[in-house]
């Protein structure tokens, strides 16, 4: 009897265990794994379809799409929606329909896959989209897709500014929030502001036969960034460029022929030019010359070679990283350092004899043999005797003091890679006071970018207060509908501390370089119908002499500030011309 009862207790603590196991089972699957569970036993019967994440578009200031994302359709088959007979016959259709709409060039995959879609022909024609449509509403498993195309809209007014994607690297996959087939920017405002523009894809289940759907992760569109360039003062900044880089080199040769020597102009071929806003420092214009096709140059290929083989450099972004020797432009800096340190005044005379041998084993050439000049009229004829003799009473350490207030051999905190500029002195280990008055005339070590150039004269402009250089003016949703940060209000980067009297004779003194009717910016602007400040520049290097001016207008309530460097351009007409071209446009 008790053996009996033993087994009893045995089988039922058997059962209870087993119901136990069961029911954990069961609260395993139902509760604890149900979202797994449900996911795999939908997949079964369901297709996972992925979309990719829509990045965000640049716009000028005005609006202008420079980067956009455009529409284009494909014809899509699902293998595995219709039967090998139903495919083929489908297939066949398709080829004929697309032969006679003008799209038959697009040669159509006609290897079909049983389980995923695939497409048949992408990009079709928008005479075909139409045809396509109507012509596959009785065909089984094909369909009409729009995608979308990310691309410049004029591919090579902005290159260097606007950058471009690429691969993303082992380091981006591995952060995971990235995917190996997905593309991230690489430099300009495609980079710097990858994190806005990215977005995020979608991801949803399809369920066969119910063509039912179940959205596991909602696409977000990548927010839009507006930049502070001009569309049409871009366009005339690059049309400028090419036209006197080319007319420059046309002199060059000739007179290289005429006069059987060479650096007059014959090996000028690059340059670059930069506009600011006086009152925001916003980037309107910022060409780099030779430009490139930015579309072309994201397919890689030969194209893309080519590119880097080409001796001019045209990747190389001259407007923000192109540092060069500036010549007489650094001059107003000088004269600003001198006076607000009591070395010169207004009135105070240098007499030019062409050559500055203070220091024999460094002797500095004028152009002319300028007589008695004073700060007016020397800045105007551009005298090189003035300045050196002014620079070397000064003294390296406070002219580089000085050019740091106005915004040279500093970056300019503009959003996208820039060079910080050289200043002759503080980033030279052996530096000799003999070297001071090469460096007064703005030769020596001194080599600055044309943003740089553009930032202190609208410093100088500014009445010597520099703001952050900016070329991003705010970022908005993807759908436009909401501004989600303003970069519009200047901020201060160091406040003026200059006189207003030293400034009012320095900017005076720029005034007479397009007036007087001896001044070097006079040929171009003398007949100006805007007051316009101004000084021109040659700087030595080897082969011919650069070309490089700057200016700001209207002299009385500037608005805009200019710099142009023409490499090798030997004569200063042609980089004025690419200013004057700039100031005709904005003022029209």
């Amino acid at each position: 009897m008790k053996k009996h009862k033993n087994i009893c207790a045995v089988c039922v603590v058997i059962v209870c265990a087993f119901f136990a196991a069961f029911t954990a089972r069961l609260v395993d699957w139902q509760l604890v794994e149900a979202d797994r569970y449900r996911e795999t036993a939908c997949a079964s019967g369901a297709a996972k379809e992925s979309s990719e994440p829509v990045r965000g578009e640049i716009y000028d200031k005005n609006g202008n799409g420079l980067v956009v994302n455009r529409t284009r359709y494909r014809v899509v088959v699902d293998g595995g929606s219709a039967d090998g007979a139903g495919l083929k016959s489908a297939t066949e259709k398709l080829s004929a329909l697309l032969k006679k709409t003008g799209d038959g060039r697009l040669k159509p995959d006609l290897k079909s896959s049983p389980d995923e879609p695939y497409v048949f022909a992408g990009d079709i024609g928008q005479g075909s989209v139409g045809a396509v449509a109507e012509g596959i509403q009785d065909l089984s498993g094909v369909s009409l897709e729009a995608y979308l195309v990310r691309g410049a809209a004029e591919p090579t007014l902005a290159p260097h500014i606007l950058g471009a994607l690429g691969s993303v690297t082992e380091e981006d996959v591995g952060s995971g929030e990235y995917g190996l087939n997905d593309r991230i920017g690489k430099f300009g405002i495609e980079a710097a502001y990858e994190d806005e523009l990215r977005g995020s894809g979608g991801e949803k289940l399809v369920f066969r036969g119910t063509g039912a759907e179940e959205i596991k992760k909602t696409a977000k569109r990548g927010n839009n960034v507006w930049l502070t360039l001009d569309k049409k003062l871009q366009e005339t900044a690059v049309k400028s460029l090419a036209e006197n880089i080319g007319a420059a080199r046309a002199q060059g040769e000739a007179e290289s022929k005429l006069y059987s020597e060479k650096g007059r102009g014959e090996d000028c071929g690059s340059g670059a030019v930069v506009m600011l806003d006086t009152r925001d420092f916003s980037v309107l214009a910022a060409a780099s010359y030779p430009t490139y096709d930015l579309n072309k140059y994201s397919l890689y290929g030969d194209y893309y070679l080519g590119l880097t083989r080409d001796e001019r450099s045209p990747l190389f972004d001259r407007a923000f990283d192109g540092e060069f020797a500036c010549g007489s432009v650094f001059k107003p800096c000088v004269a600003l350092a001198a006076l607000g340190e009591k070395i010169i005044d207004k009135n105070t005379e240098f007499y030019c004899t062409k050559y500055y041998d203070y220091y024999p084993s460094g002797v500095v050439e004028c152009m002319h043999f300028h007589g008695a000049q004073n700060l007016d009229s020397a800045m105007a004829h551009s005298c090189n005797w003035f300045f050196a003799e002014t620079g070397r009473r000064l003294g390296i350490g406070r002219l580089d003091n000085c050019a740091e207030k106005l915004g040279l051999g500093v970056k300019t905190g503009v959003e996208i890679g820039e060079s910080g500029g050289v200043l002759a002195g503080r980033d030279s280990a052996d530096w000799q006071e003999g070297n001071t008055p090469q460096a007064a005339i703005g030769q020596s070590d001194n080599a600055f970018t044309p943003l740089q150039l553009a930032t202190y004269t609208a410093t100088l402009a500014n009445d010597g207060t520099r703001l952050k250089t900016h070329i991003v003016s705010r970022i908005t949703s993807g759908d436009n509908s909401r501004v989600l940060e303003d970069h519009s209000k200047p901020a201060a980067i160091r406040r003026s501390s200059f006189s207003k009297k030293d400034l009012g004779i320095v900017q005076n003194a720029m005034l007479g370089v397009s007036k007087d009717p001896e001044g070097t910016a006079y040929p171009v602007f003398g007949d100006y119908k805007i007051s316009v400040a101004a000084k021109t520049g040659t700087a030595e290097n080897a082969g011919s002499d650069h070309a490089v001016f700057i200016c700001y207008a209207p002299f009385e309530k500037p608005e805009v500030a200019v710099a142009a460097v023409i490499e090798n351009g030997a004569k200063g007409k042609y980089a004025m011309q690419v200013a004057r071209d700039l100031l005709d446009e904005y003022f029209s």
